[in-house]
């Protein structure tokens, strides 16, 4: 029952979060339309993602196959990154997208240094490697049920174009993947395959 809740849920806020995606899209567009005001890059970066997309999961348990993908939603993903020169940062990525396992609701994200490159004024090409984690969402930890964490390796490769941009501010729209695998208890490990479409925030 739990399971069929859940669903309904997940499903609901990704309904939301494309019709809000489409309704800022619109309207951001608009803006700029009348206001092409150049980006200053320079400093510090910051951005916030909101979005969703798709998770494929497998156990070598053989607890979950990949042939059952099922949506996710984008929480947290964040990045942190410092600008070499106007085109050029280095940056460290948060993923994070919350999916269901056994009846739980689980986090399947990680810590990416990584390297953030605009080919053009407002399109970046973004990717890096570092550390994947599998852990419960903070909401749904449940003692010796879904309390279990768990650290391994993650790729990510991103993409994005600014639709909008003034001052230090910028909001994209971009795509995101993420392929992750994690050690888990006796032995076994867990791959990910992650796809996310969302709305970027930035400060830079």
């Amino acid at each position: 029952m739990k399971s069929i809740k859940m669903k309904t849920i997940k499903k609901q806020m990704v309904s939301r979060m494309a019709c809000v995606a489409f309704a800022l899209v619109s309207s951001i567009t608009y803006a700029q339309n009348a206001d092409a005001e150049t980006t200053q890059r320079d400093g510090f970066i910051f951005e916030a993602v909101v979005g969703g997309g798709i998770i494929s999961i497998e156990d070598s348990a053989g607890n979950q196959t990949f042939d059952n993908a099922q949506g996710t939603f984008v929480f947290p993903d964040l990045k942190l990154g410092y600008m070499l020169n106007e085109n050029l940062a280095i940056t460290a990525v948060m993923p994070g997208n919350i999916y269901e396992f056994q009846d739980n609701d689980r986090n399947f994200g990680g810590f990416i240094p990584s390297v953030q490159y605009w080919v053009k004024d407002r399109w970046w090409i973004h990717g890096g490697i570092g550390l994947a984690i599998d852990s419960p969402a903070l909401y749904d930890i449940k003692d010796n049920v879904n309390d279990d964490w768990n650290f391994g390796v993650a790729v990510m490769a991103s993409t994005g174009y600014e639709i909008y941009k003034k001052k230090n501010f910028a909001l994209n729209v971009q795509s995101k993947l993420v392929l992750g695998n994690v050690s888990l208890d006796g032995g076994a490990d867990r791959d990910a395959v992650i796809f996310n479409i969302g709305l970027g925030f930035s400060w830079l």
